[in-house]
This record gives C-alpha cells, sequence and structure tokens, in this order.
C-alpha cells in the first residue's frame, strides 16, 4: 500500500442508542481518512462522541447501538463483520490505547506477561520469545530496569509507567492504526508529556496512523497533522494545525482556543474568552445547528438549518458554520465576551468608566 493511499477510511458514520427517554444520537456523521504515519486530533468537550466513534471503529459497541455509515480498514469494510473477524484486527492490526490503564491492564498478572500475551495473540512465537519481546517494548518505552519491572504487577507502577505499559501492549504487533482516547488525562503536565513522547515513540516505530483523541487543545498541538472539532455528536470544523489553532472558521472552535490560557503573542495576562452555556442534550436537539444557543454570531437561519461541512478558502479545511467567511481574521475576543471573576477587575473597569466619563466634554 502506498503511504499516499488511507489505511483507515471513516464515512458517515453514525452512532444512537435507544432508551427509556429516547433515542440518544451520540454520533452524527463523523467522516474522515487517515493515512500511513500520519496524526489525527479529535477534539471536544465531554459528551461530543469523540470516544463513542473510536469504540465504533474497533467494534466495542454494545450490541443495542445502532450503527450507521461506513469504516473501512485496507479497504475492507468493518461495520457489521463478524467478531471473530474482529478480534483477529483488534490488538494486531489497529490497536487501541484507552483513557485508565488500570481498566485495560489485568491486576492479578505481571505486565510482561500481559504484554507477551498480546504478542502470542497474533504472532506464531515461543512464550520465551514473546517475554524478551515484552521486554523490549518496555525499554522502548523507558521503563527503568526493563527486564526486573517486566515481573511486576499493575499496582507497583505510577499512573504514567502504567499507560506506558498499555502504549507497549498497544504497539507489540506493530499495527496500521492506533486509537489512543484521551491518554494523557488524570495525569500531571510533565506525565502527559512523557506519555505523548511515548506515543510518538510508538508511532515512529511502527510508522502507524494515530487517532489522538482529547478534550485538549494544548495536547494535540505539538502531535497532532490535522484536527477533527466534534461538537453534539458532529464534526464542526477539519483541518490541519495551523488551519484550526491560527485561522478558525467555526465560531466554537474560536470558542475552546478562547478558553486556553496562553503566555505567547504577548497575551499574557488578558481575559479568557469562554463559551458561555452548555452542551445540548443528545435525546433532544435543537432544529437548526447545534451550536446556535451558545454562539454570538448566530441569526435566524442558524436556528432553523444545520450547516454541513464546506471548504474554506485553505485546502483540506472544513467549516459547519453559515457564516464561517466573517471570522476569517477574528480573534476569540472579538467574538465572544471575556471573563472576569475577579471584583478588583470589576471595581478598576468602573473606575476607568468614571473617570472617562468625568473628562468628557
Amino acid at each position: 500500500m502506498s503511504e499516499h493511499e488511507a489505511v483507515l477510511q471513516v464515512e458517515d458514520l453514525t452512532v444512537s442508542f435507544p432508551t427509556e427517554d429516547g433515542l440518544v444520537r451520540a454520533v452524527r456523521g463523523v467522516s474522515y481518512e487517515l493515512r500511513r504515519g500520519e496524526v489525527l486530533g479529535i477534539v471536544g468537550e465531554s459528551g461530543s462522541g469523540k470516544s463513542v466513534t473510536s469504540m465504533a471503529v474497533m467494534g466495542l459497541l454494545p450490541a443495542s447501538a445502532r450503527i450507521g455509515g461506513s469504516v473501512r480498514f485496507r479497504g475492507q469494510e468493518l461495520i457489521g463483520v463478524p467478531d471473530k473477524r474482529m478480534r483477529a484486527l483488534r490488538g494486531g492490526r489497529i490497536a487501541m490505547v484507552f483513557q485508565d490503564p488500570m481498566t485495560s491492564l489485568n491486576p492479578v498478572y505481571p505486565v510482561g506477561d500481559q504484554i507477551a500475551e498480546a504478542v502470542r495473540a497474533h504472532n506464531d512465537v515461543s512464550a520465551a520469545q514473546a517475554r524478551e519481546r515484552a521486554v523490549e517494548l518496555l525499554a522502548l518505552m523507558q521503563i527503568p530496569r526493563p527486564r526486573e519491572r517486566a515481573r511486576d504487577y499493575p499496582h507497583q507502577f505510577s499512573g504514567g509507567m502504567r499507560q506506558r505499559v498499555v502504549i507497549a501492549t498497544a504497539m507489540a504487533n506493530s499495527p496500521d492504526v492506533i486509537i489512543a482516547d484521551e491518554p494523557t488525562t488524570a495525569l500531571d503536565v510533565t506525565v502527559q508529556a512523557q506519555v505523548l513522547r511515548a506515543l510518538e515513540t510508538a508511532r515512529a516505530a511502527t510508522d502507524a496512523a494515530m487517532v489522538l483523541i482529547t478534550h485538549d487543545l494544548g495536547v494535540v498541538a505539538g502531535a497532532a497533522d490535522r484536527v477533527l472539532v466534534m461538537y453534539a455528536g458532529r464534526p464542526v470544523e477539519l483541518g490541519g494545525v495551523d488551519d484550526i489553532y491560527y485561522t478558525p472558521r467555526m465560531p466554537y472552535t474560536l470558542g475552546l482556543l478562547g478558553s486556553l490560557p496562553r503566555l505567547d503573542d504577548g497575551r499574557r495576562g488578558e481575559r479568557l474568552t469562554p463559551i458561555a452555556g452548555s452542551p445540548p442534550s443528545l435525546l433532544d436537539l435543537p432544529p437548526g445547528c447545534p451550536f446556535a444557543p451558545r454562539c454570538p454570531m448566530r441569526q435566524a437561519i442558524c436556528e432553523t438549518t444545520e450547516p454541513e461541512p464546506v471548504a474554506t478558502s485553505e485546502p483540506g479545511h472544513l467549516a459547519a458554520c453559515h457564516f464561517s467567511a466573517d471570522l476569517e481574521g477574528k480573534r476569540p475576543e472579538d467574538v465572544f465576551v471575556p471573563s472576569s471573576d475577579d471584583p478588583a477587575d470589576h471595581a478598576a473597569d468602573h473606575a476607568a468608566d468614571d473617570a472617562a466619563a468625568g473628562g468628557a466634554p
């Protein structure tokens, strides 16, 4: 397969769950392509459908889930295939790193045995060869004294080291695709950096395509080639990292960027511009754009017609907004109102206003 051909193709993927209260439309029309060696970051608030999308790709959703659209791996359709065939792909050709390593690791087996088991599940090798491969992988993940630590149990590792063990397991069979679902959640900043370096090591060693799912735009800034922004189960913007961070064309993306503290570009000390309100219920979505109730730019068409992702002026940059062209050159504070919870700030503002009024002719 050429490096320019897509390893993973997701087209118009939909996922819904029937409940007593109605149908939860968790994923609505997700589409993307992933090429070998490429990293796609998927970002959005909790409940935006990021993890459900990855679980659908892996074939790990419950039987009650209603799945539509297409997921093709190397041209082979995965939606609706027998579980036996999916088991042959999972952990072998497609691997996943889950958010909580303690849900992935068995607490009663040494970590070396668990990695070796993953190796033997997809390769005809001896137990000794599999154990040696486990030690090699732990060393690659910069686990100190890997041969000794391979005999330790999960509870004897720190949170960041456990996550690196899970990454080692994911890359055990040199997969074509690695899906990392919130791999840095609940880790401190220094440990996050270690985990991200471990993921990059895994990607470089296997030349795998990677999907990096997170709610933190800062995590994907230095790790991804392209970024897919999701809101209310639907993609609202897709583009290269520079497109998303420097020329966003969807108000939601602009709001996410405005919510991040920044030290560059002379903006240190400026107020953040958070997005007011909360995401809509997936049981009762508004008739038009789901972001309209929170959007300062909304107009009548936004409340009646949901926009489709359309091309912007940059190649490969798509945005789902009726007024995406109006966002060109805009900064978050141009669209969203900066916040301040400090009474001193409000007092200073009022004092400035009073001074201005007193000095007016």
